[in-house]
């Protein structure tokens, strides 16, 4: 795990790349604090905003658990091993259970959803509603599933789903998978591969298109897109602050890439794959029409390790040694 920061500076649409060095912090200062272990792949942490202090730990081969006061609970808060792709626990993979998101208002409804690869590959992502009698399980009878995407590879899945402030639910997919984009996925928003999608889960059946989504009323385009040109966003985050996007896009062959979005953006972006990997040409050479440039990037050869996400913290609770 490799921790840093980043500056940033308001950058428009086709204008040249960032070139100012950020200088991280000094790592040596901060230390790794053990919480809880003992589980299988886990890959998210996260929480409900409901108040009751609960941490939710995310197994990719399909389980959820809960911690609380330091205690992991018993039994699972949730669990779809029978559902998802479990070819992780055959060596690396990148299927399997891969987002949680819990509804702004999980409090007052109990609804949460879930974003994974089914025994197919094939992306799934669903609604489960919480046990009418136990606030600690997840009722897995009550799944319904909103979407679905074929995936013709087993990686470049994407798979992270967060709510964002406007109360909308945000999806990452992937280009699609293998190697340098053979789908020429990455600058086609006619379909959902390499783009965030933006949908409204509290209207429609199972869910509605928001008006303003950047290609609402398009029918060359795909709906839901929210933004393209991306390879493959692992995780994405909202800053609290100032509701703010920030996607962390894994590279391919030399650069690592963290790209953002303002909140007041009307969506439409497009982040370059593949043809630009980050800030570099990559397969044609040429700048795609309003390509907008990373706010952060590093070679592999810096650090040898992906983007994997990240949060925007302003507090001074960290650890150091």
């Amino acid at each position: 795990m490799a921790v840093f920061g980043i500056g940033l500076a308001a950058q428009a649409q086709e204008e040249e790349p960032i070139t100012q060095l950020i200088t991280p912090p000094d790592l040596a200062s901060f230390k790794l604090t053990l919480v809880a272990n003992g589980f299988e792949h886990p890959l998210l942490v996260t929480h409900a905003g409901d108040g009751s202090g609960r941490i939710f730990i995310v197994e990719q081969t399909g389980r959820v658990w809960v911690l609380k006061d330091g205690e992991i609970g018993g039994s699972p808060f949730l669990d779809l091993s029978d559902r998802v792709n479990q070819s992780v626990t055959q060596g690396y993979s990148e299927l399997g259970l891969l987002g949680l998101a819990f509804h702004p208002d999980f409090a007052e409804n109990g609804v949460m959803y879930v974003s994974y690869n089914d025994r197919s590959t094939t992306s799934v992502v669903s609604r489960i509603q919480l046990a009418e009698n136990n606030p600690n399980v997840g009722d897995r009878s009550t799944e319904q599933v909103l979407l679905t995407l074929r995936q013709p590879y087993d990686n470049h899945n994407g798979g992270h789903i967060a709510f964002g402030p406007d109360g909308y639910l945000y999806i990452s997919f992937g280009d699609g998978g293998a190697a340098g984009d053979p789908l020429d996925s990455g600058q086609n928003p006619s379909d959902w591969y390499g783009s965030i999608l933006r949908i409204d889960v509290d209207s429609g059946d199972p869910y509605a298109i928001p008006e303003d989504n950047p290609h609402a009323s398009n029918p060359s385009f795909a709906r839901e897109v929210w933004s393209y040109g991306l390879r493959n966003v692992w995780r994405f985050s909202f800053d609290r602050a100032t509701g703010d996007l920030y996607l962390a896009d894994v590279g391919q062959n030399e650069w690592e890439e963290v790209n953002f979005q303002p909140a007041d953006s009307p969506g439409g972006e497009n982040y370059g794959w593949s043809d630009y990997e980050a800030s570099a040409p990559y397969a044609v050479g040429t700048v795609p029409p309003g390509m907008v440039y990373p706010v952060a990037e590093y070679r592999h050869s810096a650090g040898n390790c992906s983007v994997s996400g990240g949060f925007v913290y302003r507090g001074a609770q960290l650890p150091r040694g």
